[in-house]
């Protein structure tokens, strides 16, 4: 506050030396020139004082002096010179009043060099600031090339140069329009966007690139990473989020994600009549709080429901999901959070005695291979005895319909998570005959869920490497977050009687080309800045996942990516059968080991295999095929469907 109030004074003081010096030159002029009469010396005094009081008396009125100027904007000058000229003004018409005056066009002279001195004084300062400030500021700033001159380019351009606490510095701007290329935008030059580019790039300082252009697809945005790789630096996109409830756009500098990297286009699945299915319903989510329950009640929330009911384990990412529901939505979400496990019979009955709910989604579940290798207990008590036993209480509660997440992983399973998930399909398959709806959406690997492979590889890239994957050879499909919640919506809607419904995915992708990917996006080369280290298959773990038990049982559906898969199901007098000794198993006076629960469970479901069997099966079509076709880079097993 001293030290303000000091610079207030010093440029008060700084002023007034302008004012005398400005007018002092003003009356020495016009007294060599003959325009003033020098008989009446005390007049000049006069007048410089009347001035100077009206002046600097507006000045204080318009607050000028209380400004920043190293931050001043136009208005701040514009005030200043306002003030100015209304002290001005007042001054001269007391001077005339007072018959103190010494010419208009001396008085005018006088001010005008006074105004202009003293905004071309503080502009100067402004400036030197500024200039001084950039100049530290970038020294250990990113520099970067834009890619898009259009409005989206020039406002991230626009936030790198005002904003002194920007990690960036733009060079250059990028651009294919004729009209564009050689002229400049925020005072930066627009360089073509041809073919020598990368050339160009190469031989400039640049760190990193950023895509600025709104509304790009897949296919666009996997042509600009392709174009601009071999520069070596980092690719970043530049978005736009619609704020909730708001025409406003919210601009982010986000991380490429892998969903760049996917050989199609995000899927959009959700169909009006999906829309209308959920409002005005009662719907519950168990698992809620994790990947795809989180996701899958962030839908249901925009379809308008009667209530939302999360229900989950895990205390703290149900308390984070009804935290952002209730910013997003406020009053206008009925939305209810319980805590409890689906192993629990009388806790899900007492939740669903207490809010009947019409459609369930059943998300709870332990999906972690490794982990439930070594702990198939607890995968058969919450996968397989959990979903019976939600399966059980909708259907004693009346629900209307009940929705089964499952995974490409119960297909053919090699390993306890598999199988347990394989059974849970079956416990919704038996139940034809009942009031209540049942229906299971398999799908493959989520990316950015909960224990996926992508968090974990950004992780190891950033703690300097290595990455490492269990095989080379190793392929999977992938969707994301939101199509596979979309793909569960639709299942919902188009649900009947125990189907099973199966997404054409694309294909399926190699983990070492995804992890390739990665590093040569974070602008590092891999195997020399980051190395890829092969650890060994996983106990469990397949060399690559199917979609289909049987590839010939399809049926279409309204949306061509969605398909059912006709399984012949089990009675449900047998599941009801293998429930009991699980829970036998589970329950018993021994403790739970994993070769019983093993045992068990290829009793049960004649599709488990041990992986090794699986993965020698696989190693050898992978030879005939390399031996048939030495060229070729086969991506998947022969037997492996790229779609369904």
């Amino acid at each position: 506050m001293r030290l303000a109030s000091q610079r207030k004074y010093a440029l008060i003081l700084i002023d007034t030396c302008i004012y005398l010096a400005v007018y002092a030159a003003t009356v020495l002029i016009a007294f060599q020139s003959s325009t003033i009469e020098t008989s009446s010396p005390e007049k000049y005094l006069i007048t410089a004082i009347i001035l100077y009081c009206t002046v600097f008396g507006m000045r204080f009125i318009a607050r000028v002096y209380n400004n920043v100027w190293r931050y001043a904007n136009s208005r701040a000058y514009l005030s200043m010179l306002l003030a100015d000229t209304i002290g001005g003004l007042i001054g001269t018409a007391i001077g005339y009043a007072a018959g103190q005056h010494i010419g208009i066009w001396n008085i005018v002279t006088a001010l005008s060099g006074f105004a202009l001195l003293s905004l071309a004084s503080r502009f100067v300062y402004q400036q030197h600031y500024q200039y001084l400030n950039m100049s530290l500021a970038t020294m250990n700033k990113i520099n970067v090339a834009i890619v898009g001159a259009g409005h989206t380019g020039a406002m991230l351009a626009e936030d790198m140069l005002c904003n002194s606490a920007s990690h960036y510095k733009p060079v250059c701007f990028i651009d294919v329009s004729p009209e564009k290329i050689g002229g400049k935008v925020c005072g930066i030059k627009i360089l073509p966007g041809n073919e020598n580019i990368v050339e160009t790039l190469k031989g400039m300082p640049i760190q990193e690139i950023f895509i600025a252009i709104p509304d790009l697809d897949t296919q666009k945005s996997q042509a600009l990473i392709e174009k601009y790789r071999p520069t070596g630096c980092k690719i970043k996109f530049y978005d736009f989020a619609l704020r909730t409830g708001s025409t406003a756009a919210k601009p982010r500098l986000r991380e490429l994600n892998i969903e760049d990297l996917l050989s199609r286009d995000a899927l959009r699945i959700t169909t009006t009549d999906t829309k209308h299915f959920y409002h005005d319903k009662v719907v519950l989510v168990t698992g809620g709080g994790g990947s795809i329950g989180s996701e899958l009640c962030r839908q249901v929330a925009k379809q308008n429901p009667k209530k939302l009911i999360v229900f989950d384990i895990y205390e703290n990412n149900a308390y984070e999901l009804q935290q952002e529901l209730v910013h997003l939505y406020g009053d206008t979400l009925d939305l209810a959070v319980e805590i409890g496990s689906v192993r629990d019979i009388a806790r899900l009955e007492d939740v669903f005695a207490k809010y009947r709910p019409q459609i369930v989604f059943h998300a709870a579940a332990h999906k972690h291979v490794p982990l439930m290798e070594h702990s198939g207990g607890e995968a058969i008590k919450n996968n397989v005895l959990g979903t019976y036993n939600t399966a059980d209480t909708a259907e004693k509660f009346g629900a209307e319909k009940f929705i089964l997440i499952s995974t490409d992983k119960a297909v053919n399973p090699t390993n306890i998570m598999g199988a347990s998930k394989r059974m849970c399909e079956m416990i919704v398959q038996c139940r034809t005959e009942s009031k209540t709806t049942f229906a299971a959406v398999r799908f493959g690997n989520v990316l950015g869920s909960n224990g996926s492979v992508i968090p974990l590889f950004r992780r190891q890239i950033e703690s300097g490497g290595p990455i490492t994957i269990t095989d080379k050879r190793i392929i999977r499909y992938f969707m994301t977050i939101p199509e596979a919640t979309q793909l569960v919506m639709q299942a919902g809607a188009m649900a009947k009687r125990g189907e099973l419904f199966v997404l054409d995915m694309g294909k399926p992708v190699k983990i070492l080309e995804l992890a390739e990917n990665m590093i040569r996006l974070s602008g590092l080369t891999p195997y020399k800045d980051i190395d890829i280290e092969e650890v060994g298959l996983r106990p469990g773990e397949k060399l690559y996942e199917e979609l289909l038990i049987k590839t010939e049982q399809l049926t279409k559906t309204d949306n061509d990516l969605i398909f059912i898969e006709h399984d012949a199901p089990r009675s449900r007098a047998e599941i009801d059968k293998d429930i009991r000794r699980f829970t036998a198993l589970c329950h018993g006076d021994k403790p739970v080991d994993s070769d019983g629960v093993k045992r068990l469970l290829k009793e049960i479901i004649p599709t488990y295999h041990n992986p090794e069997e699986v993965n020698r099966s696989a190693e050898q079509t992978m030879e005939m095929q390399a031996a048939s076709y030495p060229d070729a880079h086969a991506e998947e097993p022969a037997d492996v469907p790229a779609t369904v």
